[in-house]
Formats: C-alpha cells, sequence, structure tokens
C-alpha cells in the first residue's frame, strides 16, 4: 500500500466525513440549482428544465429522483389529463436552502481575498517565498 492510500476505516474517526457524505449527495452540478428553483415554491419539470441552463431532460430526470431519494425533494402527481407533476423543496431542503444562501454571502465577502491570496501565492512561486511572504494572509490559531 502506498503512503498516500488512506484506509477507509480511519475515515469513520474523521468529524468531515458526514459533511463530505451529504456534501458527494446534494451538491452535484445541478442538485443545488434545482434545489435553488423549488426553494421559491411548488415547481414543474418543465420550469426547471427552462430555468436551469444546460441541463438536459436526462440530467433533470436523474437529480430530481436522488434529490427525492434523499428526502430533499417531494413529487407530486395530480390526476389531470396529461398528468401534472410538481416539486416541492421539503424542510430539511429549505433549511438546506438558507444554509446555500449563507455560503453564497460568504463567497461574495471572500471572492477579493481568494483572488488576493492567489496573487500572492502566484508571486511567491514566481519571485521566490521570502519577498512575497509579507503580504500572506495571517492563520488563525486554534
Amino acid at each position: 500500500m502506498s503512503r498516500s492510500h488512506i484506509d477507509v476505516t480511519e475515515q469513520v474517526d474523521n468529524p468531515a466525513c458526514p459533511v463530505s457524505e451529504v456534501l458527494d449527495r446534494v451538491a452535484g452540478k445541478w442538485a443545488i440549482g434545482i434545489l435553488v428553483a423549488a426553494a421559491k415554491g411548488p415547481v414543474r419539470f418543465t420550469e426547471l428544465e427552462r430555468g436551469i441552463k444546460g441541463i438536459s431532460r436526462r440530467m433533470l430526470t436523474l437529480n430530481l429522483r436522488k434529490l427525492e431519494r434523499e428526502g430533499l425533494l417531494v413529487r407530486t402527481v395530480y390526476p389531470t389529463v396529461p398528468p401534472k407533476v410538481e416539486y416541492e423543496c421539503t424542510e430539511m431542503a429549505l433549511e438546506l436552502y438558507e444554509t446555500l444562501l449563507a455560503l453564497v454571502d460568504w463567497a461574495k465577502r471572500h471572492s477579493g481575498d481568494i483572488a488576493r491570496a492567489h496573487t500572492v501565492y502566484d508571486a511567491e512561486r514566481a519571485n521566490g517565498r521570502e519577498e512575497a511572504a509579507a503580504t500572506r494572509p495571517t492563520p488563525m490559531s486554534a
């Protein structure tokens, strides 16, 4: 076994493990867009298809099923001709939506800081670490 190999049993005690598991399930490329659209109220398949740029019918269908299975969406079929189907966020999904909004707010507040960190990092690599170290962000103490 190589040094870089991490045994799965080691991750059980890792407190970030549940977070990684949940994010793997709900933070896919399309899932967040679907949840954001459905958070505003019941939404139909065609509304989602039109509102989420670049998503195919198949990807939308697969993601809707996945989110329904995860307990984040409720699918309601109305007995009409043609059948009317709506998707709506569960309470758990609405809580996740609020968390996503907080993450978006964080990203907006810190995008400049991240861009500056990129510049400092790149300068360190190009000019040698000592010259750029003075402008490096300071780590938080534990």
